[in-house]
């Protein structure tokens, strides 16, 4: 009987194992931070709504997952000749949200947890009183397969800068550019973003957060 299980247990594990790998996002390729891409002075600006954008983000540890969104401040996108080439958008890090907690059971608690927001564990995550916004500056873009493009941005968080890139799909109609990324993945660590990472503190048994965080950027902006 045992042996006649056994297959079949290793069939199941295999499977889970290659359809774990399928699904999880790729790591965005990070760097030190360069130089901001600069546009020409004949470059249409367009200015970003950040009513129809956010970044949706995921964080995992062993026991399950939580996700959430983090609002934009304000934008800002040049054009050559209907091409992306340069801008920076800031991140309201005081609107992040937990959507897979219901309000009255741990949302309030995870979010203010999050955001530092808790007495005695301000530095645990973003500590947005110390650190209100993060910041992307995109660096360049490279034209890729299938009409995407990867884009290349110094982010920056909690006073730490690196530069990262990722693909992306970018529409403009003219009026509007639509920028959409693949998830990816970053490590938070680069970025002094430190509470529960067994590659930082010894002994945590079950108990760590792993350190990379998942992300996918959705943005809209408007031709000012």
């Amino acid at each position: 009987m045992i042996k006649n299980l056994f297959p079949i247990a290793l069939s199941l594990v295999l499977t889970f194992s290659i359809s774990s790998c399928k699904n999880k996002a790729e790591e965005a390729n990070t760097s030190d931070a360069e130089a901001a891409a600069v546009s020409e002075s004949t470059s249409e600006k367009f200015t970003v709504n950040v009513a129809e954008s956010a970044i949706e983000w995921k964080g995992f540890k062993p026991t399950g997952t939580h996700n959430g969104t983090i609002n934009l401040d304000n934008g800002v996108f040049k054009t050559d000749d209907g091409k992306l080439q340069s801008g920076t958008f800031l991140i309201d890090m005081s609107s992040i949200t937990v959507n897979d907690l219901e309000a009255g059971d741990g949302k309030e608690d995870l979010e203010a947890h999050l955001k530092g927001t808790v007495e005695g564990k301000e530095n645990h995550f973003f500590d947005v009183t110390k650190f209100p916004s993060a910041a992307f500056e995109i660096t360049g873009t490279e034209s890729l397969a299938a009409g995407k493009t990867r884009l290349s941005g110094n982010l920056s968080i909690k006073g730490q800068k690196h530069n990262i890139s990722f693909p992306v799909n970018i529409t403009n109609n003219g009026d509007q550019i639509t920028i959409e990324s693949d998830s990816f993945t970053i490590d938070r660590t680069k970025w002094n973003v430190n509470y529960g990472s067994k590659s930082i503190f010894e002994d945590l048994g079950d108990k760590f957060i792993n350190d990379d965080i998942e992300i996918k950027i959705n943005i809209k902006a408007k031709k000012a």
